[in-house]
């Protein structure tokens, strides 16, 4: 997947996602998606590369760095809870699809019950294929 695509299929992903907001709080270079207020993803490009910055279990972040060559930690963000996805080799639809939700079901587990759009144990549940 080229970084074009990378993007598109990010963005596709995030905007169907019950209570996500686009916001530009860092200038029309960062796209930066919200649930409630709070980001669990943030597009820009990194001298001329699109990357996609989601929020990440920090051992599955890990072991996604491991196996991924285009998976690095978070730029300018918390190496360990946040990840950088650049396009490339492996990088497919279904894995930008399952980290960007991985990512929004993370920060909406963070959110006061009673702000949470739906229920992060259980949302999306069904999709995920074994790695």
């Amino acid at each position: 997947m080229n970084g074009t695509d990378l993007h598109k299929t990010a963005v596709d992903c995030a905007e169907g996602l019950p209570g996500a907001a686009l916001e530009h709080p860092f200038g029309p270079d960062w796209e930066v998606f919200k649930v409630r207020g709070k980001v669990f993803m943030l597009m820009t490009e990194v001298p001329g590369r699109p990357v996609v910055i989601l929020k990440a279990d920090p051992g599955e972040a890990h072991a996604l760095r491991e196996q991924y060559s285009h998976i690095t930690p978070g730029y300018h963000m918390n190496k360990k809870h946040w990840i950088t996805l650049e396009g490339g080799e492996g990088v497919d639809e279904e894995l930008v699809r399952e980290l960007v939700t991985d990512s929004y079901r993370l920060v909406v587990a963070l959110l006061p019950r009673a702000e949470r759009p739906v229920d992060p144990h259980t949302y999306g549940s069904g999709r995920r294929a074994a790695r």
